[in-house]
C-alpha cells in the first residue's frame, strides 16, 4: 500500500508541476490575444480529472491493495504518459495549457510527434494517464465509472478542438 500511495503522489506532484506550466502559459498567451475555445468543457475535464485521482487512490487505500503485477503494469503506462506528457509540453513550449487557446497568429506544429499522431496529448498522455492510474491504484470501480464519463467529456474536447482549428487554418490544416 505505501508504494502506491508514494507513486500516486510523486504522480500527483508532476501533474501539479504541468499545472504550474499551464498557468504561466495561459497568463502569457492571453496577454498576446489568445483565445479561448470550450470554457465550460475545460472545467469539466478539470473536475472529473481530480474526481479521476481522489477516486483511484480512495479506492486503493479502502481496499488496501498491495503493489503487485497489475500495479507494476499500471505504472509502466503512467510513467509512458509522463514522459508523453513533457514532450508534448517540450514540443509546444509557450503555447501548451490544459486549456484550448489559439493565437491570432497561430501556427500548426509539424513536429514529428504533431505529424504521426492526432491529439498526442489525449492520445499518448491524458487516456495512458488515467489507464495507468487506475491498474497502479487497481481502481476498478473508478475505471469502470468514471473513466467512460471522461471519455465523454475529451470526445468534446476534442471535437471542439478540431472545429476551432478548422476555422482557422481551412486552407492549410487537413481536419
Amino acid at each position: 500500500m505505501l508504494l502506491i500511495n508514494i507513486f500516486f503522489a510523486l504522480a500527483l506532484l508532476l501533474r501539479f508541476y504541468t499545472l504550474s506550466i499551464s498557468i504561466r502559459n495561459e497568463k502569457n498567451l492571453l496577454k498576446k490575444g489568445a483565445i479561448q475555445y470550450g470554457k465550460k468543457n475545460s472545467i469539466a475535464l478539470s473536475v472529473v480529472h481530480i474526481l479521476f485521482y481522489l477516486s483511484c487512490i480512495t479506492e486503493a487505500n479502502y481496499n488496501q491493495v498491495i503493489f503487485n503485477k497489475e500495479s507494476q503494469i499500471g505504472l509502466i503506462i503512467l510513467i509512458f504518459s509522463l514522459i508523453m506528457l513533457f514532450y508534448v509540453i517540450y514540443q509546444l513550449k509557450e503555447i501548451w495549457t490544459v486549456k484550448v487557446y489559439i493565437l491570432p497568429n497561430h501556427k500548426i506544429n509539424t513536429s514529428f510527434i504533431f505529424k504521426y499522431f492526432r491529439h498526442p496529448n489525449y492520445f499518448l498522455n491524458i487516456i495512458p494517464e488515467l489507464i495507468g492510474l487506475s491498474l497502479l491504484c487497481q481502481a476498478k470501480l473508478t475505471a469502470m465509472f468514471i473513466l467512460p464519463l471522461y471519455m465523454i467529456i475529451l470526445a468534446i474536447r476534442i471535437m471542439q478542438e478540431e472545429k476551432a482549428m478548422k476555422c482557422l487554418f481551412k486552407e492549410n490544416h487537413n481536419i
